[in-house]
């Protein structure tokens, strides 16, 4: 099904009640999962009619992309919240920074530290989730677990970045189910509230299993050029 093909106020009403049956079956607060509509190439008719109908957390998986549409949406819209769910490059931080209101791929010293220059030098501060590779994957960003503590530690103690939790996105061929519990473990363990797991296809597990942000695109916009994290 295509973006033509889908209605954009059915399709969002259902994540938000499929959401919302998930978390309480989880004896969970509904209003404790936040949804991030990942907007990645769509274009911006559907996501003014997703924000006409309440939607107000967004999602963008490239700079670039992002750099060329939202700058607009967000000046006609200022109460959005925009968030970086896809890897983010050290050529991009200055933009990103500018730009985006949460990252989701903090994944090695490198970004770190050039997020935390670039957030001293433009005195703006968005929050930050570290990226956790729980299925080792050689191809996939994200910091392994067994090194998970030591760079929270780094990004925290060292460098004074506001981390506020964990993004994981589990390898497709795997029981997701196996790597959500792995990340509610190690932010349990760190003290981090905010959990970033969960797609259009595994995102009920997810809140099961506590997630606190939710990334879909697939099930609000329908299927396009999609990547890995919605």
């Amino acid at each position: 099904m295509t973006m033509s093909d889908l209605d954009v106020a059915s399709s969002l009403h259902a994540v938000m009640r499929d959401i919302a049956d998930a978390a309480r079956r989880a004896d969970r607060d509904p209003e404790a999962v936040k949804l991030i509509a990942v907007s990645k190439t769509v274009p911006e008719p559907a996501i003014e009619e997703a924000i006409a109908l309440g939607q107000r957390r967004f999602g963008e998986n490239r700079v670039q992309e992002a750099k060329g549409k939202w700058p607009a949406l967000k000046e006609r819209h200022p109460d959005l919240e925009l968030h970086l769910v896809g890897p983010l490059q050290s050529n991009k931080v200055r933009d990103a920074v500018e730009l985006f209101d949460v990252i989701h791929s903090v994944d090695r010293p490198k970004i770190a530290a050039a997020l935390a220059e670039e957030m001293t030098r433009a005195a703006k501060r968005p929050r930050l989730l570290v990226q956790v590779n729980t299925g080792e994957e050689p191809q996939k960003a994200g910091v392994l677990p067994s090194e998970t503590d030591a760079f929270v530690s780094l990004c925290r103690d060292e460098l004074g970045l506001p981390i506020e939790g964990l993004m994981c996105i589990p390898p497709f061929d795997e029981e997701p189910a196996l790597h959500f519990a792995l990340l509610a473990k190690i932010a349990a363990r760190l003290g981090l509230q905010e959990l970033s797991m969960g797609m259009s296809g595994d995102f009920e597990k997810a809140i099961a299993f506590g997630a606190t942000y939710v990334r879909i695109g697939t099930a609000i916009f329908g299927a396009r050029n999609m990547g890995v994290s919605d």
